[in-house]
């Protein structure tokens, strides 16, 4: 994902006043150069903050009241005033695995693949704005929402997305109003039971409470011609280069364009290594990648303890972008096993977070979107605890979480959540080619990351589908190559991870007989059995 940066740029140094006035002139010209007009600059137009919300039953009964307030990010439980029942749905699977634990009576039954007690099955979020500048394009980024999102904007229905997990992108160019207000609106399900029995889902067999919600930002994209559509930025510790991949689409008259790119370090703003820049040709309505090298002089490697970040800085000639990422390279020994990160052996120590478990919690709150709240849980306690990875499991976490981990040096394995052991039956139903780009779209928004160090298929999932054909499609998009993890599927290329789940301390859990587990036996196990 393409994030704009508002962070400090270096302090501008004083000569006095007499140099300013004999050399005004020249001043002012080297500042024309070095400053892009602001029809070559990017604006974005953050639309979060609270909204007004409302619910129907068919989809496309929109609401002639929306007497609801709601936060976004955030979940509609936090409506004011609530919503009765708001997440209340139970999956085929949730039923499944409560009748095999003996929480449910065995003579339960769950007709279908969900069951719940609400009659809605849909929420409406409603919010008006204004904007600042005109641009060519105007692109709509709703960084995550559940269940299924559809967007109208001024009466004119915009696209759909199913992807719960992934950004959804819409073209609002032609229906916005540049010079007056607009309505925006995005409707979302209620529950799972919203979307097609073809569409991925998430596939917890284990959670009770399914609460729907737009919870990751949003944000209006303003930008002319040549658009730029995506970045990524790929390290090359050896050569202290990075390979960046930049896609542009030209939805104007045919041209050639000038597309440039410079680093600067995330903090001070330094300039580091030259500009470099290319002549690109686009015809009209083309979509073009272009591969560009940049040298990152003496560049300071990301680490766990010295997590040092840089900012790529892209322009088109009609938009402009900041990327950030971390010069780091992380792989695994095919002989040892042991992860290696930047050339060195680096031990992972922590534990896995289920946060769509905790959206289920009335405790949740506002929680998830507290930085302060979110820093600690994240970053402080863990760190005091010598903890350095975590795996986002069951459900990814809003984008604000991996910046975080990227500034504080986790290392994260991060999961497409894919989850099909409860009865496993979800995936015949998926179609194949709506997964893959959903997958495709989990790739290409976290790429950038240098937290996230391995690529995570699915949880304790046995589907030859990803094992032969998503993740080879997927592992030629990053050009980092990270490695993979794939459930209880075999490893699909060398160095990639395979996935093993003792649950050593369920004999405390569901309070069965001795012998109990304790941490001192870690260090007499036996070595993992190489695949």
């Amino acid at each position: 994902m393409i994030r704009k940066y508002n962070g400090p740029a270096p302090a501008a140094e004083r000569r006095g006043t007499a140099f300013f006035m004999r050399h005004a002139g020249l001043l002012i010209a080297l500042a024309t150069l070095a400053v892009l007009p602001m029809s070559a600059q990017r604006v974005t137009v953050p639309l979060d903050g609270n909204w007004s919300i409302g619910e129907s039953v068919a989809p496309d009964d929109i609401p002639t009241t929306f007497g609801h307030t709601v936060p976004v990010p955030g979940l509609v439980r936090s409506a004011t005033p609530p919503f009765p029942g708001v997440d209340q749905y139970e999956t085929h699977e949730y039923v499944w695995t409560m009748k095999r634990y003996g929480v449910l009576p065995a003579t339960e039954q769950c007709e279908g693949l969900g069951r719940t007690r609400q009659t809605r099955k849909y929420f409406w979020y409603e919010r008006l704005f204004r904007t600042p500048a005109r641009r060519g394009r105007a692109i709509l980024v709703i960084n995550k929402a559940q269940f299924g999102t559809a967007v109208w904007l001024n009466g004119k229905k915009i696209g759909e997305h199913l992807g719960f997990f992934t950004p959804g992108h819409f073209d609002l160019t032609d229906a916005i109003e540049w010079r007056g207000e607009n309505r925006l609106l995005v409707r979302i399900g209620a529950h799972p039971g919203a979307v097609p029995e073809w569409a991925l889902v998430g596939t917890d067999g284990e959670k009770a409470n399914w609460t729907p919600g737009i919870y990751d930002s949003v944000s209006l994209l303003l930008a002319n011609n040549p658009v730029i559509e995506s970045v990524q930025v790929a390290p090359r510790i050896g050569s202290s280069e990075v390979v960046v991949e930049t896609e542009l689409v030209n939805y104007g008259a045919a041209g050639t364009f000038a597309l440039a790119q410079r680093v600067k370090t995330w903090k001070g703003g330094r300039t580091v290594g030259l500009r470099v820049s290319e002549r690109v040709s686009l015809a009209a309505w083309e979509r073009k990648v272009v591969r560009q090298t940049l040298r990152v002089a003496d560049a300071v490697l990301w680490t766990t303890e010295t997590p040092f970040l840089y900012l790529l800085e892209t322009t088109s000639g009609g938009d402009s972008s900041s990327t950030r990422f971390g010069m780091r390279e992380f792989r695994f020994d095919g002989a040892s096993g042991r992860a290696i990160l930047n050339g060195k052996v680096t031990f992972l120590r922590g534990a896995s977070i289920t946060l769509h478990r905790f959206f289920g919690d009335p405790k949740c709150n506002r929680l998830p979107w507290d930085d302060t709240w979110v820093r600690k849980f994240l970053i402080d306690v863990p760190k005091r605890m010598h903890w350095n990875a975590f795996r986002i499991c069951i459900g990814p976490a809003p984008q604000r979480w991996l910046d975080l981990a990227d500034e504080g040096g986790l290392l994260l394995d991060y999961e497409f959540p894919i989850w099909s052991d409860r009865e496993p039956f979800r995936y015949r139903m998926w179609k194949e080619e709506e997964v893959l780009s959903q997958m495709k779209e989990f790739v290409r928004d976290n790429c950038n990351h240098p937290s996230v160090v391995l690529w995570d298929a699915s949880n304790e999932t046995r589907w030859p589908f990803l094992r032969d054909k998503a993740v080879p499609a997927l592992r030629v998009l990053d050009l980092s190559n990270r490695p993979w993890e794939n459930g209880y599927n075999r490893p699909q290329a060398p160095g990639d991870a395979y996935e093993v789940h003792p649950y050593k301390f369920i004999n405390w859990t569901f309070g069965k007989k001795p012998p109990f587990f304790h941490m001192t036996d870690l260090e007499k196990l036996a070595p993992i059995r190489k695949v």
